[in-house]
């Protein structure tokens, strides 16, 4: 299911405005530009249109079109490129999403099954966003929640009089270090009690919900903990389950292809913005977590996405989901307005749903 950030009545272009030459005439604009990023002119539309029209016809429904918003000229002489707009209308109106081909199923399949056997989550997000990268020759990006993830155990290390490092496992493996915050004078075995304590409760659970019971418990007069004990309990919990900014992670691969097929100084300028944008990484999370509130594959198109507007990117992501069917992660693709949408849409589609049933085992 594709769920558009902008409804087709917002083109203000409806399919009905458009005859049959018209709809003919500007699919093959927007598809000659998507295999080319080449203007196209009346005089080779005439010869590849199906119907008889001369260079002169074609030129008055251009004419047409370009009025309408949907195409525009680079320069006077020039053939025609859709808008943005244009792009938008034949993605809404024109465009048909089919299955994927069997070809790019196994390869997806065979790359992230392989990539589970005996790995972490994150390694088979990394190369679920590697595979897509290689597949559609883009960028690859994975938006997750660092305190999604399953644990098994915790150990407390004292660094320095007023730090300590906690050192989480996971149940699928992955081991992570976290510093916090102690108070002065804290009795190592108020460490020992707080690990105790935590892993006698934490085996199974994900960081926000062990912060939930705990409070509760807390709460409930339950934790017969002492109060430098839960001091240390509620400084790791608060930094742990999302009172940092860096509770969820970006995960970016393939860059280089974004480099691939530069015909102008201006693409150099634009992939560079692009570079400059995905270093703000969180704008990108902010970007990309609305997603997570949509239902299905969602499509950004240039300036349809105020973050890459000026680089002249479209975004297609897609949420996955964990064992519980709740909502985890966005997956997907940022490269060219020129994408292959027709097949990268269900690409990203079948990824984001073969994850979720990986991360569901």
């Amino acid at each position: 299911m594709v769920s558009h950030d902008i409804p087709i009545g917002a083109t203000q272009v409806s399919l009905a405005a458009l005859n049959e030459r018209s709809r003919e005439i500007f699919r093959q604009i927007v598809e000659s530009y998507l295999a080319t990023g080449e203007p196209v002119g009346s005089r080779n539309l005439s010869r590849i249109l199906t119907m008889p029209l001369s260079p002169a016809s074609v030129r008055n429904v251009m004419s047409d079109l370009e009025q309408l918003g949907l195409i525009w000229a680079p320069h006077t002489s020039a053939g025609r490129l859709p808008t943005e707009l244009g792009l938008r209308f034949f993605v809404d109106a024109l465009m048909q999403v089919g299955d994927l081909n069997e070809g790019d199923r196994r390869s997806i399949e065979a790359q992230i099954a392989g990539a589970r056997s005996g790995q972490s989550v994150e390694s088979v997000l990394t190369e679920a966003s590697q595979m897509l990268s290689g597949l559609t020759r883009s960028a690859g990006i994975v938006l997750t929640a660092k305190n999604n993830v399953r644990l098994k155990h915790i150990e407390f290390v004292r660094l320095e009089p007023e730090r300590a490092l906690a050192v989480l496992v996971a149940e699928d493996g992955q081991v992570e270090n976290r510093v916090l915050n102690v108070p002065i004078g804290l009795p190592a075995s108020a460490l020992v009690e707080a690990a105790n304590f935590l892993n006698a409760r934490i085996r199974g659970k994900t960081l926000g919900e062990l912060r939930t019971d705990l409070e509760k418990a807390v709460e409930d007069g339950r934790a017969e903990l002492d109060q430098l004990t839960q001091k240390v309990i509620a400084a790791g919990l608060a930094s742990w389950s999302g009172g940092d900014s860096d509770d969820r992670k970006l995960i970016v691969r393939g860059h280089a292809h974004l480099l691939e097929d530069l015909k102008a100084v201006e693409d150099l300028e634009r992939v560079r913005m692009l570079f400059d944008a995905l270093e703000a990484q969180q704008a990108v999370i902010d970007i990309l977590g609305r997603a997570e509130r949509a239902d299905g594959v969602r499509i950004f198109i240039g300036s349809e996405n105020k973050l890459f507007s000026l680089s002249g990117s479209s975004t297609i992501i897609a949420p996955y989901q964990d064992g519980t069917g709740r909502i985890v992660g966005v997956i997907g693709v940022i490269g060219p307005t020129r994408l292959n949408y027709a097949r990268v849409i269900p690409m990203v589609d079948y990824t984001a749903k073969l994850v979720g049933r990986l991360l569901a085992t």
